[in-house]
């Protein structure tokens, strides 16, 4: 069973910052994209970063443009999500995603949920004011 498995969540005042960390059990991973989305009670899914199986390609929504710097290793098959500047409106559940078939050039950068086909657990981030 592949899993995702993300970790680093916990309490932070705004204007912290947090590191959270998705290991895959599975090193089949670093061949495929990976992204960070967030759940706010009584919100949809929201995409926050991906990245390319190489690393060498970032894409992120405005909303954390500028604050949060997505990352990989994949001699750990491991992404990272580093968080700077956060906000109470940051305070979510967050999840990482990955790949497992390569979806084309074309279709890059990769924003939806659909095109994701593992996910981890979620991990919660809340930011106090």
């Amino acid at each position: 069973q592949v899993q995702l498995v993300e970790s680093g969540g916990g309490l932070v005042q705004a204007g912290g910052s947090l590191r959270l960390s998705c290991a895959a059990s599975d090193r089949a991973f670093s061949r495929y994209a990976m992204a960070w989305f967030r759940q706010a009670p009584g919100a949809e899914h929201e995409f926050l970063a991906a990245i390319f199986w190489s690393g060498g390609s970032t894409y992120y929504a405005d909303s954390v443009k500028g604050r949060f710097t997505i990352s990989r290793d994949n001699a750990k098959n491991t992404v990272y999500l580093q968080m700077n500047s956060l906000e109470p409106e940051d305070t979510a559940v967050y999840y990482c995603a990955a790949q497992s078939r390569f979806r084309g050039i074309s279709a890059w950068p990769y924003t939806r949920v659909a095109q994701y086909d593992y996910w981890g657990q979620g991990t919660q981030v809340t930011v106090s004011s």
